[in-house]
Order: C-alpha cells, then sequence, then structure tokens
C-alpha cells in the first residue's frame, strides 16, 4: 500500500492534476474540497475529471472536526486551498483573509497534534509584487514601483529615479515581498505560516511560489481566475479578451502539469525541506501575445481589447528563476507553451463558459479600483 496523501482544494483545477500524478506513482490520494460554485459552477457535486481512485471529503479547510478526520491515516498534505483572484481581494478581504489565513491556521493547529512526514504549501509569484529589475548598466532593482500618478497618466513601465524604463530580469526567491493586493498578503502569510508552525512542530515544510499556472480543468466561467482561461471564456463566447494596460506587460505562463510534477517533487526530495521555490517556466511572455495565440488556436478572428485601465493591486512584469528549483527539486519544465496551449485548446472545444468577465470589470470600476 502506497502512502496516502490528503491534498486541500483537491477537487480544483491544480488539485486534481497534482492528484492524477501521485496516483500515477502509487501514491493514495484523499481529496479535501469545499466545491466552491465559483469554481466549480451550480452543479456542485463530485467533477467528472477527478480521478475515481480519489477518495474526496467535501467540506471546508476552516472546520476543525472535518480536517481531523480528513488527515486520519495521512502521510503528507499538499495545502492548495485557497480564494483565488487578485482583484476580487480587494473588497471581498474578510473572506480571502478568513480562508486562506485561517483555514492556514485551522490545518497548522490539528497538524500540530496530528503531524505527517511532509506539508506543502501553495504560495504565489503575487508575493513579489514587482519582479526583478535592471538598467543597462546592471544595476538591481529590488522594490521598483509604479506611482499612481504614472499610472493616471497611462504611463505603464517601471523607471528609474531618472524616469528610463527599467529591464524585467528573472526573479530569484530572495527579492523582499511587495504586497500588491490582499490575496497577495494572505499567500504570503500561508506561506510564512506553514513555514513558521513546520519548524516549530517538527513537521518537513516546503513552500512553492507558483507562477501564472494554465491548463485543462481551469474554472473558466469564474472571472477572477487564471488569465488564460478568463481570456478562453470570452473567446468561447465569441468576444474579445479584455486587457488592462496595454498588454504589454510580462508574466510567466507554466503548465499544470509541470506545476503537478514540481509538487510531487517537493514531497520526494528531502533536500526540499525548509525552502522556498519558485515553480514557473522561467520565460516571459506578454499578455498580448498570449491572447492573441489563443485566439489563434481556438480560430477566432478577434483582436484583444486594450482597456487603456489600471487595475489595482496588478504588477507590470514578474517571472520566474527558477534555478533553485532546479537544483534542490531537479525540476525542469517539459511542456513547451505551445504545445500546452493546443492542448488547451483542444480541450476548450468542447467547453461552455458563461462570460462574466465585463460584469466583473464594473463591480471594479464601481468600487474605484480601476485607474
Amino acid at each position: 500500500m502506497g502512502k496516502r496523501i490528503l491534498i486541500t482544494g483537491g477537487a480544483g483545477f491544480v488539485g486534481s492534476h497534482l492528484a492524477d500524478e501521485l496516483l500515477d506513482r502509487g501514491y493514495e490520494v484523499r481529496a479535501l474540497d469545499n466545491l466552491s460554485e465559483q469554481v466549480h459552477g451550480s452543479n456542485t457535486g463530485r467533477p467528472a475529471y477527478l480521478a475515481r481512485e480519489v477518495e474526496l471529503v467535501v467540506g471546508d479547510v476552516r472546520d476543525p472536526d472535518l480536517v481531523w478526520r480528513a488527515l486520519d491515516g495521512v502521510d503528507a498534505v499538499f495545502h492548495l486551498a485557497a480564494a483565488v483572484g487578485v482583484g476580487q481581494s480587494m473588497y471581498r478581504v474578510a473572506e480571502y483573509l478568513d480562508v486562506n489565513c485561517v483555514g492556514t491556521g485551522n490545518l497548522l493547529e490539528i497538524l500540530a497534534r496530528r503531524p505527517v512526514e511532509r506539508l506543502i504549501v501553495a504560495s504565489s509569484m503575487s508575493i513579489y509584487g514587482e519582479g526583478l529589475f535592471r538598467r543597462a548598466d546592471e544595476q538591481v532593482f529590488e522594490g521598483a514601483m509604479r506611482s499612481p500618478e504614472q499610472l493616471r497618466a497611462g504611463q505603464w513601465e517601471v523607471c528609474d529615479e531618472a524616469g528610463v524604463p527599467l529591464i524585467p530580469a528573472p526573479t530569484p526567491e530572495h527579492k523582499p515581498p511587495a504586497l500588491a493586493s490582499v490575496y497577495a498578503l494572505s499567500k504570503y502569510a500561508q506561506e510564512r505560516l506553514g513555514l513558521m508552525l513546520g519548524e516549530s512542530y517538527r513537521i518537513p515544510t516546503v513552500a512553492l511560489r507558483f507562477f501564472n499556472i494554465y491548463g485543462t480543468r481551469q474554472a473558466l466561467s469564474n472571472p477572477y481566475t487564471g488569465v488564460l482561461a478568463i481570456f478562453a471564456t470570452r473567446l468561447l463566447n465569441d468576444r474579445p479578451p479584455l486587457i488592462y494596460e496595454d498588454g504589454l506587460q510580462r508574466r510567466d505562463f507554466v503548465s499544470v502539469k509541470d506545476v503537478a510534477r514540481a509538487c510531487r517533487l517537493a514531497l520526494e526530495r528531502p533536500e526540499a525541506v525548509g525552502q522556498v521555490l519558485n515553480i514557473g517556466s522561467g520565460e516571459p511572455r506578454t499578455i498580448l501575445q498570449v491572447a492573441e495565440d489563443l485566439a489563434g488556436v481556438l480560430g477566432k478572428p478577434l483582436r484583444p481589447e486594450l482597456t487603456g485601465e489600471y487595475r489595482i493591486g496588478d504588477i507590470r512584469h514578474c517571472y520566474a528563476d527558477i534555478g533553485r528549483a532546479r537544483r534542490v527539486l531537479g525540476f525542469e519544465p517539459q511542456v513547451a507553451f505551445a504545445d500546452g496551449l493546443a492542448e488547451l485548446g483542444e480541450w476548450l472545444r468542447s467547453q461552455v463558459a458563461v462570460d462574466r468577465v465585463s460584469e466583473a470589470r464594473r463591480e471594479l470600476s464601481s468600487r474605484g479600483l480601476t485607474l
């Protein structure tokens, strides 16, 4: 009998792919998931894509009795459960802090009494705020930011003191956090709580900072989910993707299959304990190009619409330095972006998505969260 692994948020996008990865390696998998309507839609039964071998426990990570029962006979835990979304976190503040921080605290209190062999906590690239930058003379800038005045003027690039645009560079784990949203703050709290209490109670713990994950099973009708899923929803409804700023902001897109493999490596590698690791592709791509690529894959002749607006909490450029994950985990991204996008496009052709993107945009605007 293989080791039994609990995945909180295990019926979701990343959790279900991680379950597949673990099952393929001989592990037993139990998933704890509240089957949130925002993620799973109104039909909140067991998702059809969740492997039948997964034992599903339906409930909330904030429920102490349920978490205690879910940990019965468990050897290791992946803590993926979280409320996700930069924009929404800025007005559902209490909810995000409750789910992400109180939920993590509840899990950790119980693990202190019922320790496991390994705890892997899902963190986020959002904690960096802006990524690392350098100047043409190679001077590095770790805390570069954009001012509200510059953003209102539509001056999107991060600049040095003289107003000269800086050059984005790979962002390493040692860059200090710059928490630009409630979501980012809550993910940093999850990460720090896991590592702090893991050390205190001798639970070997790893924190993985995920960059922009894409792939099949994303929640298409959730307007606060990953940007590729949001673009897909618009395209499937024959509407152009909506892009903030000028579309030239850069992100790091990593396949969910690579992320699932990185998670398994974090479970199995002794060297990972106590580490914080970036999990991304290490390759920057502009949001505009990604939207155009997805439209091409879906055969939709729709040009993205540039709103020229700034959304509070957004950053300009951030992509991963994955050198530490290579050294510690032996992690190397295996899914080329073109291949991953083609697989996503094939899956999308069989999906129905409710487009709530304009509604979410109006919500943010009504609350003064766009400039």
